[in-house]
This record gives C-alpha cells, sequence and structure tokens, in this order.
C-alpha cells in the first residue's frame, strides 16, 4: 500500500479525534495540524502544529481534513484545491449550498478526491441495516423515522440544529434508502437564545414514495439517536448510540379471535437483534477516503455532490421552518 501524507485543519473536538485516527492510520503517514489559535498545543501526536495553512501545505500532505468551524469550509477547500490536495469536509461541507456547490465543481475541475464527514453511514448498525435491505430482508421502504436528540454541544458557535444534526438524519435516510428527497417541511423553535433554530420537527417524501419523519434538538437532557426504518415485511430499528440493529418481523401466525382478525394491518412477529462487528465509525471512514485518495475512485465515501445536496435539504427545511413560524 502505497504511503500518503495527511493533514489536520482544525484543532477543536473532532480535530483532534481526526489527528488520533490519522496518526495510527496504516498506509498513512500524520504530517501535521494547522490552527491559527493562540492556545493549541505545538504538537499532537508528535506532529508540529501550524499557525498558518500555507505551513502545512509546504510541508507536503497528499490530502487533508478539514475540521474547523463550517464557516471557513469554503475558504480552507478552496486553497487545499488550489494546491492540489485531496480534502475530507466534516459536514456540514459548507454553511450554504452555494458555497457547497462551488467546492463540489472546483473538486472536480482538478480532479481531485472530496469526501465529507457523514459519520453516521459508517455506523455498524446503519452499514448492516444499509446491507440487509438491500437483500431484500423488509421488502419495500414504508417510511423512516428518526430521532436525534441530546444537549447542546457548546463546539456549535455558526449553524444551527438542522445543519449540524438533522444533516446526519437527512444524509443517512437517502443512503439507506437509495431514494432522494423530493420534499421536505419543517417546524422550527428557538429556545435557548441564539440565532440559529435548535429544535426541528421535519417530515419528507422520498423519491419512490417512502416517506419520512425527523425530530433533533439541541434541548433534551439525554441522549437519543435511533433510526426506524419500516417496510412491507417488517421494520429494522437501528440504535447507533450502541451500534445495535434489531429486526421486527411481520406476523404469519393466523389469527382466530374474529375483532383482531377484521384488522387489515400487520401482527407482531419474531424480533432479532443482530450481533455486529463494532469497527469505530470514524476509522472506518478514513479507511474509506483513504482508499478513495489511492485509487483515485470514490469508492465508500460520502462525495460532494451528497454532501451539497444534504446542505440543499437542509436549507428548505430550514426555510420551511421560518415561513410556519408563529409571529
Amino acid at each position: 500500500m502505497s504511503v500518503l501524507r495527511a493533514g489536520v485543519l482544525g484543532l477543536g473536538a473532532m480535530g483532534r479525534n481526526h489527528a488520533r485516527v490519522l496518526a495510527g492510520l496504516e498506509g498513512v503517514e500524520f504530517v501535521g495540524v494547522f490552527d491559527p489559535a493562540d492556545n493549541v498545543p505545538t504538537a499532537v501526536h508528535d506532529r508540529p502544529v501550524f499557525h498558518e495553512l500555507g505551513g502545512l501545505i509546504s510541508a507536503g500532505v497528499d490530502y487533508a481534513v478539514v475540521a474547523a468551524p463550517t464557516a471557513f469550509h469554503l475558504d480552507m477547500g478552496v486553497q487545499l484545491a488550489d494546491a492540489g490536495i485531496h480534502a475530507l469536509i466534516e459536514k456540514p461541507v459548507a454553511s450554504t449550498a452555494v458555497d457547497a456547490a462551488t467546492l463540489r465543481d472546483l473538486f472536480a475541475a482538478k480532479g481531485l478526491i472530496g469526501g465529507v464527514g457523514h459519520i453516521e453511514r459508517y455506523n455498524p448498525a446503519l452499514q448492516s441495516a444499509r446491507q440487509r435491505i438491500e437483500d431484500g430482508l423488509i421488502g419495500e421502504i414504508y417510511q423512516v423515522v428518526t430521532r436525534r436528540q441530546g444537549p447542546f454541544p457548546f463546539r456549535i458557535a455558526d449553524v444551527g440544529v438542522i445543519k449540524d444534526l438533522a444533516s446526519h438524519d437527512i444524509d443517512l435516510t437517502a443512503w439507506v434508502t437509495q431514494q432522494d428527497f423530493v420534499s421536505v417541511n419543517a417546524r422550527t423553535t428557538h429556545r435557548s437564545g441564539r440565532p440559529h433554530e435548535d429544535m426541528v420537527v421535519a417530515v419528507g417524501t422520498l423519491s419512490r414514495g417512502a416517506i419520512t419523519s425527523h425530530t433533533v434538538n439541541w434541548l433534551t437532557p439525554f441522549k437519543e439517536r435511533t433510526t426506524i426504518i419500516t417496510g412491507e415485511k417488517g421494520v429494522l430499528v437501528a440504535d447507533t448510540l450502541t451500534a445495535d440493529l434489531t429486526h421486527y418481523v411481520n406476523g404469519t401466525i393466523s389469527n382466530t379471535w374474529d375483532q383482531a382478525a377484521a384488522f387489515r394491518g400487520v401482527s407482531e412477529g419474531d424480533m432479532t437483534r443482530y450481533a455486529l462487528a463494532r469497527k469505530e465509525p470514524l476509522l472506518a471512514e478514513h479507511e474509506a477516503f483513504r482508499d478513495s485518495v489511492i485509487t483515485g475512485e470514490p469508492r465508500g465515501i460520502v462525495t460532494l455532490a451528497e454532501g451539497t445536496r444534504v446542505v440543499e435539504i437542509a436549507e428548505k427545511m430550514a426555510a420551511d421552518g421560518v415561513e410556519h413560524r408563529l409571529r
């Protein structure tokens, strides 16, 4: 395997995790980190911290991870692309759909691999769910319901809960079902005194008729990360906090109780909780991006085109929430 040189832009919580993974990633030499702040260490994993992006670029990197605040993604992405450097950009890929499309088109024009850090795609529960859906386990998809709730993350300052959290649900729903969103509606609130929305309830319709529902907020004193996928043959429930996947089968036992038998819905069947191999999602994401850079083909990554589509849908969701907010 060819050895690639890689760096990280931004030394916040996610940047530190990216640096940790890169420092131990097979086939990759971790070069260092760029962060202009005064209070960052001088070295991370025995590699230097540069206070100018040009310093990291001059050190020689084949690809970089952009883990800085979203407002800086466009400028940093443009600088990397102009230097011929592939980039894995944390979600959301940019502050606006226009900026995201600029990055998408720029990386494509320069023949560079660009990816987006939608890490939920690499969760073992959702990876397994996607494969089982492809195998026809639950038949035609009728509905996807997601719940993503928890306390406010103080690291987030420049986007609302839709672009920060609901973007995960937009991406994973489209990816798991292999359907695009064709419509979204939303209701949002501002309860924490910040300029951005901190709660959203959204519904959507997908390209082959499935319907979706998403409950997302920063104001719940516990963490919940649940995806429920209902199909014609049963249901898959993914808990991405524990990486658990449970399958509920539509019942096939005949019912002689007249009142129950008259109901034309489904009945309870067998339940199976799958035993899954639990690789760290961030490691899986990095392995996929490394391999894409090596082969020159975007294999198993979230592309900039997909990331741009997520931002487009998120903006429609946010706009609908504003339109229908009580005044």
